[in-house]
């Protein structure tokens, strides 16, 4: 494990190299699993001041979804999610014409957990895990590419800041030549 500030982030980070395959993959991602993307508490406000501007691009059971639901809902186990169509596809899931899942979202406020995956961040008070979500769906995108920390960059300065991705590069740095 690597620490950073008040993180502890998982060697796969550094080590695991990573690259989305939508060819392959289709979006699967905002398909799959039994609840929506995770959010943030201040990602609410974010998502419905957007909304009237994603509503058009959504399709018709997403924007039944949202309009039922609201933008974001509790799961079993009480977590902050975007709400899903029939407990299926997240309901700001858009097609594209050879059937790959895309986000509605995607151009005007894309939720932190969808930027950052396949990396899964979980508060615990006084740290946070930062950690690499393998899903068997992304099969295809697993070992590819740059180290996820390198193909993540963006969304890892933007959840944590640039002076953390600093250290995280640091310690990785120091880990791999220490």
């Amino acid at each position: 494990m690597i620490i950073v500030q008040n993180s502890i982030v998982s060697d796969d980070i550094a080590d695991q190299r990573f690259c989305c395959d939508l060819a392959c993959c289709k979006g699967a991602c905002c398909v799959d699993g039994d609840s929506g993307a995770p959010l943030m508490e201040d990602e609410v406000a974010k998502l419905e001041a957007v909304l009237p501007d994603v509503l058009p691009r959504m399709t018709e059971a997403g924007r039944e979804a949202v309009a039922a639901q609201g933008v974001a809902v509790r799961d079993k186990d009480g977590d902050l999610g975007t709400p899903l169509i029939d407990g299926g596809a997240c309901a700001f899931v858009t097609y594209s014409d050879d059937g790959c899942a895309l986000c509605a979202l995607q151009e005007l406020y894309k939720p932190m957990s969808c930027h950052l995956y396949p990396i899964r961040v979980e508060d615990y008070g006084e740290f946070t895990a930062v950690n690499y979500h393998q899903w068997e769906i992304c099969r295809c995108a697993k070992g590819k590419g740059l180290s996820l920390y390198l193909y993540l960059k963006e969304p890892l300065v933007r959840r944590f800041g640039q002076e953390w991705y600093d250290e995280l590069i640091e310690q990785i740095n120091l880990r791999n030549n220490g």
